[in-house]
């Protein structure tokens, strides 16, 4: 659910008009100033709708981080005393840092990129401020800037947190994985576990939804039909392209990375993650200026030399579009092999190695076994 359609259901649903005070001005008799409701257009309201948007970056990482590492560290914690808290504490948690720090981060680029839910709820942010010099004020100096200065927090956070890790590994040292025995919960316990987890879904998709049907119901679709096909079509070809070539790409630049950790392919590796940090506007305008010329020249050049009316073979199609996704989406792809290929010993490698199969067969018989829960 994109951030800025849950701050419009949420909006229609909390504010002053809305259905919910609606009701408790009529229950309780009460008037304009006789009660107390928090404003969800705030920076607070903000940043609940990015919380139940986002948690899904962290949850569907560290769930696989900790599937993968199965029961067999925690019953080691537990037969050296730990209780189940204690070893999740100590190990499991520290053991999927990676991807914890992955999910931490892609949210964290998706919070800054963000422009409809804090332009809409009035929050001032790095994003409204290069909307605003950008197509405001027209000065494209101060938007670059201000975009230069977003590009260069994301990178430096992650460099803190790779630092701070030290000489620590967290790739598992046998590959025998036990199924992870959970624990049954019975009575209140049950009800406790049950209501927490079911909190998240509720707020971040049931509930939102149940808006937005009821509107659809109420007020009726004009899009819905023969036109409404169409545009879900191109959605889902659109999104199929662009997830199947963000994969590809990211498991290519991660695992060059792993093979030759050189400056260069580190430098290749930041550049690649860097477009999820952009307003998806600024990256569309980044990509089509260029393109555009490109398409032009080669247009022009091919009816000089050929006689050949080509058109626009980039910019009038569908790849600049896919090319434009793809950077822009190609960090969450990235964070999640990378954080993957960590859990990986490099004695997989040299043991691949000894048996004659060179990176390329390596990559295809062994690490993308491994990647495809991740990927």
């Amino acid at each position: 659910m994109p951030a800025y359609v849950m701050a419009y259901t949420y909006t229609d649903l909390l504010q002053f008009s809305g259905p919910v005070q609606g009701w408790l001005r009529a229950t309780f008799g009460w008037g304009r100033g006789d009660y107390l409701f928090p404003d969800v257009r705030s920076l607070g309201g903000a940043v609940l709708m990015f919380a139940c948007v986002l948690y899904p970056y962290v949850y569907l990482l560290a769930r696989t981080a900790f599937l993968e590492r199965g029961s067999g560290l925690m019953e080691a914690g537990r037969s050296l005393g730990l209780s189940t808290w204690r070893s999740f504490l100590r190990i499991s948690l520290p053991m999927a840092r990676p991807a914890v720090a992955a999910g931490v981060a892609l949210a964290l680029m998706e919070t800054l990129a963000d422009y409809g839910t804090v332009a809409y709820f009035g929050v001032q942010t790095f994003t409204t401020g290069i909307y605003r010099a950008w197509f405001s004020l027209g000065d494209r100096a101060a938007a670059a800037q201000l975009a230069m200065c977003l590009l260069g927090f994301v990178p430096l956070l992650l460099a803190l947190e790779r630092a701070s890790r030290g000489s620590a590994r967290f790739h598992g040292a046998s590959l025998r994985r036990q199924a992870s025995r959970g624990s049954r919960f019975a009575g209140w316990r049950a009800a406790a576990a049950i209501g927490a987890c079911s909190v998240p879904l509720l707020l971040g998709f049931v509930l939102p939804c149940g808006v937005l049907a009821h509107m659809a119901v109420s007020d009726g679709d004009a899009q819905f039909g023969p036109r409404f096909l169409g545009l879900a079509g191109n959605s889902v070809m659109l999104s199929a392209l662009t997830a199947l070539l963000a994969v590809a790409l990211a498991v290519l630049v991660a695992y060059t990375r792993r093979l030759d950790p050189r400056p260069l392919s580190k430098v290749a590796h930041w550049l690649a993650g860097m477009g999820y940090a952009l307003p998806g506007t600024v990256i569309a305008v980044g990509v089509l200026i260029p393109l555009a010329r490109l398409d032009n020249a080669a247009a022009l050049w091919l009816r000089a030399s050929f006689g050949w009316d080509t058109g626009l073979l980039l910019t009038g199609s569908i790849a600049a579009l896919v090319f434009a996704c793809v950077v822009r989406f190609l960090a969450a792809a990235l964070q999640t092999v990378d954080a993957a290929l960590s859990r990986i010993t490099p004695h997989m490698d040299d043991a691949a190695r000894s048996l004659g199969l060179t990176p390329a067969r390596t990559l295809e018989r062994v690490h993308l076994l491994l990647l495809r829960p991740a990927c």
